[in-house]
Order: structure tokens, then sequence, then C-alpha cells
């Protein structure tokens, strides 16, 4: 499938965007617009999901296997890094239990026991409990006929989102599934589905919907307004629209750096708090004053991204790209 450079700069975007939230948070500056990196991503995982689907025809044990290559061998790499540090005491507030550590490992919403609220071990694994719902769907609508897959899954995540608004829930399966969040994947999907009919904004419109956007975020930070998925759903189903545009209008070329960080998006997003949780401390030790440990930080968490791409999530990738084909082969030669 050719490379859509304007989604592959928003995902870059998106995970240096939760890069700063967490460096924020570690040193003391404020940017927690920054957390909306995640309804960025979450629209774009609709959008490409769609689009994949549609160019490259899969059965749904193909897609969740598919998924799964990609998602799993790295998330549990860096849920044992964090069960490793929690037993070696390096993480003296991650209270571990064997229930929870199964629960993160396999995308079921649970609460920590270090704090009550629904997270798995590593934190920032959340989203991915909301990504395995979506692919879960995502397969199970593959079954139906084309026209119908849309409507069967926006229909669904309605649903789930009008019983969370009318029912009280308790248990953090139904708590998690219930949120508005979810209608983003949907938004996603909706704007993939004009794509490929060739239904983008103009281009005078597409810039417009950009900067009401990016205007948008830039108000919330600027002026610390709350915020919630209500408010930053819609900005980010904007952002990806106005790229869109430029991407369809010949605006949008390939460049190296930002390509290479729209690549190394998922990694960046896993493993960024490691080294921010290092360089704080190292920080705090040395007196390094907020502005410096905040640019360390921040870099540090780039670059072990970046690292963790090149050296553990690609050649995974690469080679499970290997086995799908040799099957495939394998599977054209029994025929």
């Amino acid at each position: 499938m050719k490379t859509i450079y304007g989604i592959q700069y928003l995902r870059a975007a998106a995970a240096l965007a939760v890069v700063f939230f967490h460096a924020a948070e570690k040193t003391g500056h404020h940017f927690t617009i920054g957390a909306a990196g995640v309804d960025v991503f979450f629209v774009i995982s609709g959008f490409i999901m769609w689009v994949i689907s549609d160019r490259r025809p899969v059965t749904p044990l193909e897609f969740i296997r598919d998924r799964a290559r990609r998602i799993v061998p790295v998330y549990w790499l860096a849920t044992a890094v964090m069960v490793a540090g929690a037993l070696a005491g390096l993480f003296p507030n991650l209270v571990l239990s064997l229930e929870h550590v199964l629960a993160s490992l396999f995308f079921v919403p649970a609460r920590s026991p270090s704090s009550g609220e629904v997270w798995p071990v590593l934190v920032q694994g959340w989203t991915l409990n909301f990504e395995m719902l979506f692919y879960l769907v995502f397969a199970g609508s593959l079954v139906l006929p084309r026209n119908w897959r849309l409507p069967a899954m926006s229909g669904l995540f309605l649903a789930l989102v009008i019983a969370g608004r009318v029912a009280t829930f308790d248990g953090a399966l139904m708590l998690t599934y219930t949120r508005p969040i979810i209608l983003e994947f949907v938004a996603g999907m909706i704007i993939a589905e004009f794509w490929l009919k060739g239904r983008v904004p103009p281009l005078a419109v597409g810039s417009a919907l950009m900067a009401c956007s990016l205007g948008g975020f830039a108000l919330i930070g600027l002026l610390a307004l709350p915020f919630d998925e209500l408010i930053t759903g819609p900005l980010a189903v904007l952002l990806v629209l106005g790229v869109l545009s430029l991407e369809a209008n010949g605006c949008v070329r390939r460049v190296p750096l930002p390509a290479l960080l729209g690549d190394a998006s998922y990694s960046i997003y896993l493993w960024h708090t490691f080294a921010i949780s290092v360089v704080a401390k190292v920080a705090l030790e040395i007196d390094l004053g907020a502005p410096a440990t905040m640019f360390m930080a921040v870099l540090s968490g780039t670059l072990i991204g970046v690292a963790a791409y090149m050296m553990l999530e690609r050649p995974l990738m690469r080679r499970g790209n290997a086995r799908r084909v040799a099957g495939g082969l394998a599977r054209r030669a029994a025929e």
C-alpha cells in the first residue's frame, strides 16, 4: 500500500505529544494537552485499518494474527521490564499481583492494586485495551458484506457509549468500553471511506480544518482549559481531515526524520516513560534545572523509542512478514 505520509507525520506528532505530556509531568511543567495525542492515534487507527482491509482483503483470523504480531511482542517485553523493575525494587509505588499482570498482558481492563484505577502494569498500555477491542470487533465485521461492516461497527460502538450514559457501571470492563473515546475509531473509518472514494475536502477547506484543530489544541493548552475526549476527539478528526486534504492535493512529501518518527511511533509510545523516569531521577540528583531536564527527558524518551523500533520492533515485524509470505507460498503450492 502506498504510504500516506501525512498520516505518518501525524503518528509522529501524536507520539511526541504524549512524550511531552509525560516529560512535563515529571519536570514540573504544564502540557496536559499532550495527552490528546491518544485521540489522534485512535482516529488514525480507524482510518488505517479500514484502508488496509479494503486494499488487502483478509480473513478475521489473518487480521487478528497480523495485529497480534504487530502489537503484542513489543508490549509484552515492555511490560516484562516493568514487572522485573518492580520485583527489583526500582518502582516502589508499583504493587504487583498475578491477576493484574495477566490482565495487562492479555489486554483486559482491570483495576491496578497500586492505585485502584483502571490501569495496566505499563500505564500507557491502557490505550491498547481499546485498540484490541477495536481489532476484535473489526475482525468480526470481516465476515459481513463490505457495505454492512461500517454500519454494524458504528452501531455497536454507539450502543456501548449510550449504555455508558444511561447506566452506571462499576466493573472495569464496561467502565472502559462504554467511554465515548471508542467513537474515534468509527470516525477514522468514516474518514477512510471518504478517502477511498476520493471525496476529501478541497485544499482551502482542509487548511481551515487544520487551523481550527491546531488552534483548538493550542487554546486548551495555553489557557489550561479542562478537556476530555468529547472535545479532543472532534479536534483530532478535523486534524486528520485537514492533513488528508493536503495529502490529496500533493502538498505532502516524504521527509526522512518525521517519516522515521512515524514508523517508530508505537515504540516511542511504549518505551518513552522509562527514559523519562531515569532522566528525572538523575536531574534531581545533579540539580540540572527544570528547562534542561524537560529537554533531556523529551530527547531521551524519543531516542529510546527510535532505538527500540530499530532493534526490536522492526526486526520482529520483518520476521513476522517473512513467515506470512512463506506461509502464503506454501498454501499456494499445496493448492
